[in-house]
């Protein structure tokens, strides 16, 4: 065991992760730490924030121009936090994630220009719960999306909340299999992402249990999109289930926009026990499969019907 902070053998992330082993575990102190950027290029390593978490502000450091931290391994990282990440060319991530597997757990990513941003392999893995995502930095000509998964093997996300986001997306997946449960992706009442969630090459996708709601200000009038960036025969799936989309943005909005055209082959999407509240459209194959799925007006959410 390796300890970070105030009084403790190692006063910054970096110098412990330079004595650690594969299969070490580094606990941070809670408290602030500023400017304490890292790379990570050990096999097996878990990160651990004590307390109330231990919080990193990025103070305009970063490592290799990518990252407040950046992570080449099987990682685990729990109950850290993560401010204010930003590098010359506009994507500078709390977390930058390039090889192997890693955990995100109880972690919360705010004022960066991305969240965590993933490289495209499709070996990689990536499996974040419990955490938040929000405060995207308003900075004209550029798109900065809360949480960016390249074209990895698979990614996972539960339990997890995000919101005010600003022309970026909340969360944009490129990712060959997707599983995005139990979460909040909510940017009322003054957020304005575009999308809420994307999937823009397609893939296998699971959305079970979650709530997807668009401001007033968005940028984009789709809470959902998959395929919009497909080619060269990439194809997608689409399993909706238990989720509630909100729109209080334009009638013409689509709470679910699926890109048929783009993508190749048939497009197999089921969506059962849904509801959809507030004015849009939902532009599905023609073939899609499911039931139980509610219209609702907005004042249906705050009014018990008996």
């Amino acid at each position: 065991m390796l300890s970070v902070g105030p009084g403790e053998r190692y006063s910054q992330l970096q110098s412990a992760i330079d004595s650690a082993a594969s299969g070490d575990v580094i606990e941070v102190h809670a408290g602030d730490y500023h400017g304490d950027v890292a790379v990570i290029d050990i096999p097996h390593l878990t990160i651990r924030g004590l307390g109330t978490g231990a919080v990193f502000h990025a103070d305009g450091k970063h490592r290799e121009g990518k990252a407040m931290l950046v992570i080449r391994g099987d990682v685990v990282l729990e109950n850290l936090e993560f401010r204010g990440a930003r590098v010359p060319v506009g994507n500078g991530a709390g977390i930058r994630f390039e090889r192997g597997r890693l955990a995100v757990r109880r972690c919360r990513f705010f004022d960066n220009e991305m969240g965590i941003l993933t490289a495209s392999d499709p070996s990689m893995q990536l499996d974040v719960v419990d955490c938040d995502f929000g405060a995207a930095p308003q900075h004209e000509g550029m798109l900065h999306h809360l949480l960016y998964v390249g074209a990895i093997g698979e990614f996972s996300i539960r339990g997890s909340r995000f919101g005010t986001g600003w022309r970026g997306h909340l969360l944009k997946s490129r990712a060959r299999r997707n599983r995005v449960i139990d979460n909040r992706l909510d940017d009322r009442p003054s957020g304005s992402a575009s999308y809420e969630l994307e999937f823009p090459n397609g893939g296998d996708n699971v959305v079970i249990g979650n709530l997807i709601a668009q401001s007033a200000f968005t940028q984009n009038p789709d809470l959902l999109s998959m395929g919009a960036e497909a080619r060269d025969g990439m194809t997608g799936s689409l399993v909706l289930e238990n989720n509630v989309f909100i729109n209080t943005a334009s009638p013409n909005a689509r709470f679910v926009h699926v890109w048929t055209d783009r993508l190749a082959g048939e497009v197999p999407v089921r969506m059962v026990n849904n509801q959809f509240v507030g004015p849009g459209q939902l532009h599905l194959p023609p073939a899609w499969d499911g039931g139980g799925n509610r219209r609702l007006e907005p004042d249906m959410l705050l009014t018990p019907v008996r």
